[in-house]
């Protein structure tokens, strides 16, 4: 039976449209590191009661069980996807061994670059997952004071690592190549680029400024990299999920092994809350839950992240990879389609430029978009006045999308400016806000390493709860790899003419660029 025709389903459907959106209960999750208010999200008792009924027939707890017991939660892969292990004070013993040595053998590195005065900046080439992560980390966290310069260049167009190389000092830099197959061709090319960039400075031996992240072990060492240089990662982490991995050593060189420690205990704390939590309390089962309302009942289909925190940049690229790569896709188990609308376009912005950018179309657009806003109670600067209208500005703009402004209320307003009465009721027109959008409210009591660690493994775990609901695998991501192996086809076209059947603009260009 599909989704869409399951008794569960059709309880769900019809509690979320009788519910309640008005805002007028407080909904409030105490969880490690943050408070989530969801009293912008449909919500009532009935609606509670279809949740549980959902979960339950979608198996959700077999699900999360074989999440944090390494069974296939990657079933089309036939893998686990274990990254809880990674941050685990005390992983499950199949893995624990491995996992604990190579924690112990980043630290160590870490340790002695310290001690030597190694490395004055380090050069990051990976893309997607193997990117950013510690790309989001390093930004959001460095206001604690960095112990290096770290650039980041995953894109292939070259410029980007052009512009990374040119704030380094070769003769100083470590070199991070971060691919989990050792295959992909961004960071690969990179790395060519940069160990040009070694030789050309003079640099005697490049290689040992070099290290490896990578699963692929042989083919790091046949690109030289010495054995003590490659960090291993295992293919039952996910790119998307691999933060919490060697992968995060840019992070402990940046910010030192002991806030890299504090971001797994975060993640760590939300893994247990998550696991152990009743489904009313849990905060990332609820935030699935309003997302799934959000997008397969109420019809909205894209979700706007909007952190008031300038130093969550970052947070918007990684929450899309994290939510498009795993939820964008429709079969289900059987190879039958999820039979609902499935993963949301997610895009955003940090306020307030947000405000002046888009949220325009958020209040008085037709159809609209929820938003997820975060915030931090506490600001790392002395500007308490400016943390304050910081604060001011995400509340006003969240109850503004929930209380909206009626004609009435709209039309008071002009008639108290405008003394022509017909003139006010035409400029009240195009005053009134719909109102009734959903939205989240997260908030931090400060950004520091454990907190962001809780606040990522949230989003991880509300992203799994939904696959689980829609009955899709959040854990690969075969669209990727189909534009992959065109892009290798060609490739070979452009080094030399062969036989295809490409369309005829691909064509075009393909023969256009090799002249």
């Amino acid at each position: 039976m599909s989704l869409s025709n399951s008794p569960a389903w059709q309880q769900f459907v019809a509690a979320t449209r009788a519910a309640s959106r008005d805002g007028r209960e407080l909904r409030l999750i105490n969880a490690p590191g943050l408070r989530l208010d969801l009293s912008a999200q449909a919500h009532s008792s009935d609606l509670q009661a279809a949740s549980a009924a959902l979960l339950a027939q979608q198996d959700f707890e077999a699900a999360r069980a074989r999440l944090f017991d390494g069974g296939h939660a990657n079933w089309t892969e036939g893998r686990a996807a274990w990254h809880t292990a990674l941050r685990a004070s005390e992983p499950p013993a199949m893995v624990a061994r491995a996992v604990l040595a190579e924690r112990e053998r980043l630290r160590e590195f870490v340790r002695e670059a310290d001690a030597a005065g190694r490395y004055s900046g380090v050069l990051h080439l990976g893309i997607g997952g193997s990117d950013w992560g510690p790309r989001l980390v390093t930004r959001a966290l460095r206001h604690g004071g960095a112990r290096r310069e770290v650039r980041f260049a995953s894109n292939v167009d070259s410029h980007s690592v052009d512009d990374a190389m040119s704030r380094l000092d070769p003769h100083n830099t470590l070199v991070i190549v971060a691919s989990k197959s050792f295959t992909t061709t961004e960071p690969l090319a990179n790395a060519e680029v940069a160990m040009n960039w070694l030789r050309e400075a003079g640099v005697a031996d490049p290689i040992k400024q070099v290290v490896a992240i990578t699963a692929n072990v042989e083919a790091a060492l046949n690109l030289g990299i010495l054995p003590d240089h490659i960090f291993q990662i295992w293919d039952w982490v996910g790119g998307r999920y691999s933060l919490w991995s060697a992968i995060g050593l840019p992070i402990a060189l940046a910010l030192g092994n002991d806030a890299f420690d504090q971001l797994l205990a975060g993640a760590a704390a939300m893994d247990d809350h998550f696991r152990t939590a009743p489904i009313a309390e849990n905060a990332p089962v609820q935030m699935a839950l309003a997302g799934v309302a959000n997008r397969s009942v109420l019809g909205y289909d894209s979700l706007v992240i909007a952190p008031y925190d300038s130093r969550l940049y970052h947070i918007v690229p990684w929450a899309q990879q994290l939510e498009m790569e795993s939820l964008g896709k429709v079969a289900t188990a059987d190879g039958s389609p999820a039979g609902v609308p499935t993963g949301p376009a997610v895009w955003g912005m940090s306020g307030t430029d947000c405000q002046h950018t888009f949220f325009q179309w958020l209040h008085q657009d037709a159809e609209g978009a929820p938003v997820d806003f975060i915030l931090c109670e506490q600001p790392d600067h002395a500007y308490a006045r400016h943390h304050e209208l910081l604060i001011a500005n995400c509340l006003a703009q969240r109850s503004a999308l929930l209380r909206g402004k009626s004609y009435e209320e709209a039309l008071a307003e002009t008639l108290a400016t405008e003394s022509d009465p017909a003139r006010a009721r035409l400029v009240a027109r195009h005053r009134v806000h719909p109102g009734g959008r959903p939205s989240s409210l997260i908030v931090l009591p400060h950004l520091e390493a454990y907190t962001l660690g809780a606040l990522l493994a949230m989003y991880e775990h509300k992203v799994f709860t939904q696959g689980v609901v829609w009955g899709i695998n959040p854990f690969d991501q075969w669209g990727v790899e189909f534009g992959k192996a065109l892009a290798k086809n060609i490739m070979r076209e452009l080094d030399a003419p062969q036989a295809s059947q490409q369309d005829p603009s691909t064509r075009f260009w393909i023969d256009a660029i090799r002249r």
